[in-house]
């Protein structure tokens, strides 16, 4: 079964009525972010803006300029708490509140981008004819 909610403060309660239920009995809750995808977006970009400026540095350090994109890989990882209790533990003791476990956390999304970018030669001098 799943079930979303957008409340947090509602997931306790929800939690502690499934918990009596003997068929939910190896169940778990876990959270994640409500549009993952634009977080992966967002950390694409900013890993390529960090990968080209990085790319940057290095041809002007040869003296030379950086070119086009020629390759990029890449690789996004979400990373943040995943909630996980089963439904057959104990129940939380009266004076608990309930959502005493469920408080926001901070989910993180990583991207590695690996950007291969061709480098130009600096424009040859020319010298003034005497």
């Amino acid at each position: 079964m799943e079930l979303k909610i957008r409340e947090l403060a509602k997931a306790g309660p929800i939690v502690e009525q499934l918990a009596g239920i003997e068929t939910a009995g190896n169940q778990s809750v876990s959270y994640t972010l409500e549009d993952m995808d634009a977080a992966k977006n967002k950390a694409v970009q900013d890993a390529f803006r960090h990968a080209r400026s990085e790319a940057d540095a290095l041809a002007q350090a040869s003296g030379r300029t950086l070119g086009d994109l020629s390759y990029a890989s890449i690789d996004s990882i979400q990373q943040g708490p995943v909630f996980m209790r089963t439904m057959a533990a104990k129940a939380m003791p009266a004076e608990q509140a309930p959502t005493a476990e469920f408080t926001p956390q901070t989910v993180t999304v990583t991207a590695h981008v690996s950007a291969v970018f061709t480098m130009q030669s600096p424009e040859p001098r020319v010298k003034p004819a005497h």
